[in-house]
């Protein structure tokens, strides 16, 4: 295990110093579905040297991953890298910051290890199952159990707006929203006690490494109306403490129950 975290931040410097060298350079940016959904050739190019390392690591080992058609798994079992290469890519395209690499380690469907980068602020949020979650080299403390009112609370834009499964209400009930444009800088403010919720639209690259930090914290996490994630395609996501997920989640069966 030792050794496998090693490499694995090896790998994620490594690809952290490529995207910084690459600032100087001409991106080349497409649009996937709209305007504000990019792919650079930066995010390939992250993906495809990841992907490179797994293989030489684990021949064997299966791939999810956003770019080039890795998106889709059939199968779980086994060891599954699910790799995100720029989480934020229009942040990253626009501000030059506020995106991360996030990496997560399966086995037989199980999360092991996790791994989130914020390559500008150089910080590596990453840890397991029973090892703990570290900032770089330092444990994190377990964050308190906070209610929904006593902590601020990360969503995404359009559901908030359009108050979606009660999004905007719930967010009225904490101490305010955030809104970073990045799923991995989202959970790393849950694992730093900063946030008490997050509630999204994401695909399985966005959440699975943080899904593996967020449970040896203690943290639930679900489908939005708590049904098992699917690893497949994108969905509604949440995620809080016990206590905010708790309140969360009847809030959002009272907007359900009003329609019915």
């Amino acid at each position: 295990m030792e050794k496998r975290i090693s490499v694995i931040k090896e790998w994620l410097y490594e690809a952290g110093e490529k995207i910084k060298n690459a600032e100087n350079k001409k991106l080349t940016i497409d649009q996937k579905t709209s305007r504000n959904d990019l792919v650079t050739n930066m995010d390939r190019e992250i993906q495809a040297f990841l992907i490179d390392k797994i293989h030489r690591f684990n021949p064997e080992a299966k791939i999810l991953a956003e770019e080039d058609g890795y998106s889709k798994v059939n199968d779980f079992t086994g060891q599954l890298f699910v790799i995100d290469p720029i989480d934020g890519t229009l942040n990253f395209v626009v501000e030059r910051e506020n995106f991360c690499i996030m990496l997560g380690v399966y086995e037989d469907g199980k999360g092991q290890l996790g791994f989130i980068y914020d390559v500008v602020k150089e910080e590596l949020y990453w840890g397991g199952n029973g090892i703990g979650v570290y900032k770089n080299e330092e444990a994190l403390p377990k964050p308190p159990n906070s209610g929904l009112s006593q902590g601020l609370l990360g969503v995404n834009g359009y559901l908030f707006s359009h108050n979606r499964f009660n999004v905007r209400t719930i967010a009225e009930k904490s101490m305010g929203a955030r809104l970073y444009g990045c799923a991995g800088l989202e959970l790393i403010a849950m694992l730093k006690g900063h946030h008490i919720g997050y509630i999204s639209n994401l695909s399985p690259w966005d959440y699975a490494a943080g899904n593996i930090l967020l449970e040896e914290f203690g943290m639930k996490y679900s489908g939005i109306l708590g049904d098992k994630l699917k690893f497949a395609g994108r969905e509604y996501y949440l995620a809080g403490t016990e206590k905010a997920y708790e309140e969360m989640r009847r809030l959002i069966n009272d907007s359900q129950s009003s329609k019915s």
